[in-house]
C-alpha cells in the first residue's frame, strides 16, 4: 500500500494511529492516518506529516508499527525517538484571524496543515524555532479569545517532558 512520493522520490505509506476514547469522542473517527517513510529498521517508520488528533508524535519522529492482519493495515505500536520537532494545535475561535495566524507562523518558520473545516490547525514547530517567543505571540491571540491552543507533543528542544 504505497502512497505519494516525497520530494526526494521516496515512497510514503499510511499508518493508522488509534485514538484514545477521550479524543475519539470529538474527532471525526476513532483513528487518524499519518504519512510515514521507511527507515533501515524493520517496522520502524518516520512520520512525515503533522497529526491533527493523535498526541505525543510530531513530524519526523520515529515510531514502531505493527501489522494488523485483521484490518490489513499498519498500526502505530510505540514511540521510538523524537526528531526535535513539536506539534501544536490551534482552533480558530474567530474565523477572521486566519491571516494573522499564517503571518505569525511564517515569521517563525513553522509549517501547518488545516483540517477540512478550516478551524483546526496542526502546526509543526521545527527544533530551531524559539518556542517561548512563538507561544508568547500565540498567547496574545488566546487572551483575545481568537484561538484555543493545545501542546500536543513538545520535544526536548521546546521544553518538553524529556527536557533537562
Amino acid at each position: 500500500m504505497s502512497g505519494p512520493e516525497a520530494a526526494d522520490g521516496e515512497n510514503l505509506y499510511q499508518v493508522v494511529f488509534d485514538l484514545p476514547d477521550d479524543i475519539a469522542a470529538w474527532a471525526p473517527g476513532g483513528s487518524e492516518r499519518l504519512w510515514v517513510a521507511k527507515t533501515p529498521v524493520q517496522l520502524e517508520v518516520e512520520v512525515r506529516n503533522t497529526p491533527f488528533y493523535f498526541k505525543g508524535v510530531s513530524y519526523l519522529d520515529r515510531v514502531r508499527v505493527r501489522i494488523d492482519h485483521e484490518r490489513r493495515e499498519l498500526v502505530y505500536d510505540e514511540f521510538v525517538a523524537e526528531s526535535g520537532h513539536s506539534t501544536v494545535r490551534i482552533v480558530l475561535m474567530d474565523p477572521h484571524v486566519g491571516a494573522d495566524v499564517r503571518e505569525l507562523l511564517d515569521r517563525f518558520g513553522c509549517t501547518w496543515e488545516i483540517e477540512a473545516g478550516e478551524r483546526l490547525w496542526a502546526i509543526d514547530v521545527p527544533p530551531s524555532v524559539g518556542y517561548e517567543a512563538l507561544l508568547a505571540d500565540l498567547d496574545k491571540l488566546l487572551e483575545a479569545g481568537k484561538i484555543e491552543i493545545q501542546e500536543a507533543a513538545l520535544s526536548r528542544a521546546h521544553g518538553g517532558p524529556l527536557a533537562g
